[in-house]
């Protein structure tokens, strides 16, 4: 009889994995619907746009998306565009699966993008051991920027969202004033001096790769700090712990989970991530920093998040989109009438129907019960 409770108890634990495993791929089939419709709603809006200024949309869209993948130089360029996005994106959704709202990406990308700028400057190293040393100054950079609004709401409850717009303008005016006092470049002040071949992310036989175009070595760390997000999420104690606070920072505080050390680790990470994306951007696809601008990679990452349902390898799918409409829409413009601002209004159209899921998946709902109804 003992035996064949144990076989009882086996097969309903194996029925109930089973169970679990489908309800996941289920959720999963779920969220890339919801995500697919999002992009074909914005991009019917899109061509409603295009005929209300009398282009045809057809061909707006075929030099927009030709222009970013009609030759192999362009494909590089799509994805250097992509590169600081999946960093940032992954900055964003790394806060949301913890129940944090990152927003701030640009002074976390800014201070990434000073710390990789300036010790690019600074040390002289060979190239094999200056770009690590490059990519963990940036990564320090980033995550201290975003451990002080972690500090702030783990210590004093202050919203990691009024904490974090400060914190992005602070970003802008210490890279403001630290640029022209100390690396000044040679013909601007608004500037700093040009990134050394053996500080930056460009490699030659990369370039020669991609003829030419502006893809770089953060490309690879994109996509393996897509893998190690994924992993540290679903696969290990942190990334359990990380998501219970977020669900329920009462419940994992009666677990025993530390509530306060979880929500600055994961602002941390969220933080390094955007520093990263400094490093891609400024010493990548840039061969120089700025001062007065605000990197609208940032605030993007919102909306590559969002399309990406959160998720890293979302996130991934979903930056390379955006950086095919971005790259794309400046041929397109240049070969129709259609001015580039109509693929600026299709990406924020996309972000609004990503951001309205709740009401796709009800429609979504109100089709299947319709078809259970009728069967």
């Amino acid at each position: 009889m003992s035996n064949l409770k144990q076989n009882d108890s086996n097969k309903m634990d194996e029925l109930s994995k089973t169970a679990s495993k489908a309800g996941f791929k289920l959720k999963i089939s779920r969220t890339t619907t919801v995500s697919l419709l999002a992009t074909l709603l914005g991009l019917i809006a899109g061509a409603i746009y295009m005929l209300s200024t009398g282009n045809d949309p057809l061909k707006g869209y075929f030099y927009l998306f030709s222009g970013g993948l009609k030759s192999v130089e362009r494909i590089g360029n799509t994805l250097a565009t992509a590169t600081p996005l999946i960093f940032t994106g992954l900055s964003v959704a790394f806060a949301f699966r913890t129940g944090l709202f990152n927003i701030g990406t640009p002074g976390q990308m800014l201070l990434g993008g000073l710390s990789a700028t300036v010790i690019a400057l600074t040390l002289d190293l060979p190239k094999a051991i200056l770009l690590p040393v490059i990519l963990m100054g940036s990564i320090l950079g980033g995550a201290l920027w975003g451990a002080i609004p972690g500090f702030l709401k783990a210590r004093f409850n202050v919203h990691e969202v009024v904490s974090g717009i400060m914190m992005n303008w602070i970003a802008y005016w210490v890279v403001y004033y630290i640029i022209p006092w100390y690396f000044k470049g040679e013909f601007l002040e608004t500037e700093s001096k040009m990134i050394p071949d053996q500080a930056s992310l460009k490699v030659g036989w990369l370039s020669n790769m991609f003829q030419g175009s502006y893809v770089n070595l953060g490309l690879f760390v994109a996509v393996i700090a897509v893998i190690l997000c994924a992993f540290i999420l679903d696969k290990t104690v942190l990334g359990y712990e990380l998501k219970s606070v977020g669900y329920n920072r009462h419940a994992a505080e009666y677990a025993g989970i530390s509530v306060n050390k979880n929500i600055m680790l994961s602002m941390m990470i969220s933080g390094a991530l955007s520093g990263l994306a400094g490093a891609s951007f400024y010493v990548g696809y840039a061969s120089s920093m700025q001062i007065g601008v605000m990197p609208s990679q940032g605030l993007d990452g919102i909306a590559v998040s969002l399309l990406g349902n959160n998720s890293p390898f979302g996130v991934l799918a979903s930056a390379i989109f955006f950086g095919l409409l971005h790259s794309g829409k400046g041929f397109m413009n240049a070969m129709t009438k259609i001015p580039p601002e109509i693929a600026n209004t299709i990406i924020a159209t996309i972000i609004y129907f990503a951001a309205t899921s709740v009401f796709i998946e009800r429609v979504l709902d109100g089709l299947k019960r319709r078809k259970r109804g009728a069967k």
